[in-house]
């Protein structure tokens, strides 16, 4: 055999090409290849499985459904294997601590398969939080052809006496109602034993769902993808159509970085916000256009969130899931909506080789008797619930989630913690009263080590009753089902000497929606003495991933990535 100068197998022949490589062809025989396979372009196949969680407990045959469609296109696929932390099973404790770190960690192994194997093209397939963005990094970093499929969301689940549907916030919400004496034991096993059907990601607006959706319309994933049954026949054409669209690409010449350019990423922060996604698609979009090299800024969310409303009634703060989005037609006749009234870029290239407007062209409306996604001149919100604030607590930024039904404004004192735990056994031990504003800090990117997400405390708030008397402000960072007067992300994180490390018990602290403003009622010179006399603390691990993590994060406001400083 002699090298190809085909550059559909610009990778895969150096590792299959020659006398020289018949020890890897001998090693590949065993794992399915023939002699024709050896001339066929090699598209990899990352598989998020695992039986960790729901969410990704049916990837294993959506991965054979993708190989499927790549091998009928006339390629040859090879399924591998990444990692996934489930976040809530994790969330409220130390383990939570990985999750963001699984984002690098699974960005880190897809490039290094694809890049040691030789694979001309990627299909990576996600379910829970992290696994997308990691899995888009990893497209960005290695820019060969690819296509991102989201794993599908879960059905609701329903409670066998109220017949309501629930999922896995309601269940975070049953701890405080418990907590609160509203529930008693048996029913909150209830709860807890019907929330969670079947397989797919975590059912509301929530992170998944949002980045699954911020994909679609980055251009990475086939119309629709962000919008399937995780166990539905239409999820499983999405992976089969998703290999075949991996071999167009790689035919066409169209990269990751030919689609993910600015204007993409616009695309991609318009549609959270029309939907009311969640405050993680700051951090995960900002580390993906950082991938992909393409400047973007937290400021960037407060331009566009000006001049496009939320449209979508969805949870957490909402009526509906994402399970009804599906049943009304999904995404795109709401990205055709926001096209019509000039707020996407409709000439953005996407994995279909198609622009976005030739996608959208024939995207019929939404029923007229539906309900879950409103019209312009009746929106949830008319201008970005995500809301960039600034101010004397965080100078270079935090990030709050205000859908206006907790008010746009909350003035309080502080109570502080140093951690999520002592916090939420202060919330459930009532000793948070109305008028507080709860500071949770050292669970930044560097300080948790990983930035923890808030969700346990959060839903203790609301399950206590205290969703507009309390207010929570941290370095850490909200699941997508975390809801009420919160803000996340504050940078300087504490640990870094940043103003949240110098609040006492009691100081006057002022959140504000309107003027985005985050701020201490303290004089200058108060604040300058106490940051003054702060002293750093150490790390709190030395070795292993968290170690490593913390020695090389950056801070929140640049999407919290480990790749910046080398």
């Amino acid at each position: 055999m002699s090298q190809s100068p085909d550059p559909t197998r610009q990778f895969s022949s150096v590792i299959h090409d020659g006398p020289d490589r018949a020890p890897a062809r001998s090693m590949l025989r065993t794992v399915g290849f023939t002699d024709a396979d050896f001339k066929k372009s090699v598209v990899g196949v990352a598989s998020t499985w695992s039986m960790v969680t729901p969410c990704n407990m049916h990837i294993d045959q959506l991965a054979r459904d993708a190989a499927a469609g790549a091998d009928a296109a006339g390629g040859k696929a090879i399924i591998f294997g990444t990692i996934t932390v489930s976040d809530g099973i994790s969330m409220g404790t130390p383990g939570m601590r990985y999750s963001l770190v699984s984002r690098e960690v699974i960005a880190d192994s897809i490039e290094t398969v694809v890049g040691g194997e030789g694979f001309d093209a990627l299909v990576a397939i996600g379910g829970c939080d992290k696994n997308m963005p990691g899995c888009i990094m990893a497209l960005a970093r290695l820019n060969r052809p690819g296509v991102f499929v989201y794993g599908g969301t879960i059905l609701p689940g329903i409670h066998p006496d109220s017949k309501k549907e629930c999922d896995i916030v309601s269940v975070f919400e049953a701890v405080g109602q418990h907590s609160a004496h509203k529930i008693d034991d048996e029913a909150l096993r209830k709860i807890e034993a019907c929330s969670i059907p079947g397989p797919g990601s975590c059912g509301g607006m929530y992170t998944a769902n949002t980045m699954a959706s911020a994909i679609e319309a980055l251009g990475m994933s086939l119309p629709n993808s962000s919008a399937q049954i995780a166990i539905s026949k239409e999820k499983r054409d999405d992976c089969r159509n998703a290999g075949a669209a991996a071999l167009a690409l790689l035919k066409a010449g169209i990269r990751p970085r030919d689609i993910m350019t600015r204007k993409a990423f616009e695309n991609a922060i318009t549609v959270t916000i029309a939907l009311g996604g969640s405050t993680n698609a700051v951090l995960h979009l900002l580390a993906i256009a950082h991938t992909a090299n393409v400047k973007l800024s937290i400021d960037d969310f407060t331009k566009i969130g000006e001049k496009v409303p939320v449209l979508a009634d969805l949870k957490p703060s909402g009526k509906y899931g994402m399970a009804h989005l599906t049943r009304i037609g999904g995404l795109p006749p709401l990205m055709k909506m926001l096209l019509d009234a000039g707020l996407l870029h409709g000439d953005c290239l996407t994995v279909t080789g198609k622009t976005l407007a030739e996608n959208l062209k024939d995207v019929q409306p939404y029923p007229t008797d539906q309900d879950v996604v409103r019209p312009f001149d009746n929106p949830i919100k008319k201008d970005s619930h995500l809301r960039i604030l600034y101010g004397n607590l965080a100078p270079e930024g935090a990030v709050a989630k205000i859908s206006g039904k907790e008010g746009l404004q909350f003035s309080g004192k502080a109570i502080t913690f140093e951690s999520e735990e002592t916090a939420l056994r202060a919330i459930l031990d009532g000793k948070v009263k109305p008028g507080h504003v709860m500071v949770i800090r050292n669970e930044g990117p560097r300080g948790g080590p990983g930035m923890r997400e808030m969700l346990s405390p959060t839903s203790a708030i609301m399950g206590k009753g205290l969703c507009k008397d309390v207010a929570l402000i941290t370095d850490g960072r909200f699941s997508g089902g975390s809801h009420g007067f919160v803000v996340g992300h504050i940078t300087p994180e504490a640990f870094n000497g940043g103003p949240l490390a110098i609040v006492k018990n009691g100081d006057p602290i002022t959140i504000d929606a309107v003027k985005n403003e985050l701020t201490l009622g303290l004089p200058a010179k108060e604040i300058k003495a106490r940051l003054k006399a702060w002293k750093p603390k150490k790390l709190k691990e030395t070795r292993g991933i968290l170690a490593k993590y913390a020695h090389t994060v950056t801070s929140a406001s640049e999407g919290a990535v480990t790749d910046k400083n080398l």
